[in-house]
């Protein structure tokens, strides 16, 4: 599938993003997603729900008078039975949109057409897990507004290690991607180290402008963090190995997973799976 170029239109709106108090942003969306709105909060879900086209036979809990804020629909869960799993070696991790899906090039990632990033530089300069997925696969996933917007595990797999990088919060809809060099070894982000059966597995939880709130099921609220410097910490022992399609980490507000795995010999991406390709947590990938 051909790649489009960023276009003159798309430089000149991205442009603003460099300026931006990101963060400020972020903050003030934070808050403003959890004011307990009262009665004018189910109208304001209405709307939401009918301008996203969302489903809400899908939704663990339908009543929009039941959530306490906005932030707390937007974290829905789902009911069990709304996304079964694929008989497959790796599932998708999230609803979204496949964005870039392929081999890693050595440590080079596809970010769009002209535009590559490295493992050492989303990885937070951390040579030793950059390594690990050296000529590996990777698939980056948008979420959009009206996505599901928990992240679950493609496949079983021991947590091992987190790692928080600093960074801006551009936004990463599609016409940004195309734009900002690197953007997503930009971004601020979070990095969930995995031992599986295929070998290491991480997924990385990108922040986006207005999308500054990252929890795990082991830490909650990873990002932001007030220290502003990278961490690494080991996920805690008691957690043993996730099942595939466990719940492992959450957005607050939507952005952007990056599932990489290491170069394994007879993993391959699925056909149907192109850039462009809507999927659903559970979906077959690989």
């Amino acid at each position: 599938m051909e790649q489009p170029t960023a276009s003159v239109l798309d430089k000149l709106v991205t442009a603003p993003q460099y300026v931006l108090p990101h963060h400020l942003l972020s903050r003030l969306m934070h808050g403003l997603t959890r004011l307990p709105l009262g009665k004018a909060l189910p109208p304001l879900l209405r709307a939401f729900v009918k301008h996203y086209q969302i489903d809400l036979t899908e939704v663990a809990e339908p009543d929009l008078q039941q959530y306490r804020h906005f932030n707390a629909f937007f974290t829905r869960a789902l009911k069990s039975e709304a996304r079964p799993l694929a008989q497959a070696a790796v599932l998708s991790p999230v609803d979204g949109t496949i964005s870039q899906i392929g081999k890693i090039r050595g440590q080079t990632l596809l970010q769009a057409k002209g535009h590559d990033y490295t493992l050492h530089t989303l990885l937070g300069g951390y040579d030793a897990l950059a390594k690990l997925f050296q000529n590996g696969h990777f698939c980056t996933l948008y979420l959009s507004p009206r996505d599901y917007h928990r992240i679950h595990m493609p496949l079983a797999g021991q947590p091992l290690d987190m790692v928080y990088v600093p960074g801006r919060l551009f936004s990463v809809n599609a016409r940004t991607v195309r734009s900002v060099p690197g953007v997503f070894a930009r971004n601020e982000r979070v990095v969930c180290l995995f031992k599986t059966a295929l070998g290491p597995m991480a997924l990385v939880m990108v922040g986006a402008l207005f999308v500054g709130s990252i929890d795990t099921i082991w830490e909650e609220r990873v990002a932001p963090n007030a220290q502003r410097k990278i961490q690494r910490w080991q996920v805690p022992d008691n957690l043993g190995t996730l099942a595939q399609g466990a719940e492992v980490a959450r957005f607050n507000m939507g952005s952007t997973v990056i599932l990489l795995l290491g170069d394994h010999q007879q993993l391959n991406w699925l056909a149907g799976c192109q850039p462009g390709t809507a999927v659903k947590m559970g979906q077959a990938l690989a």
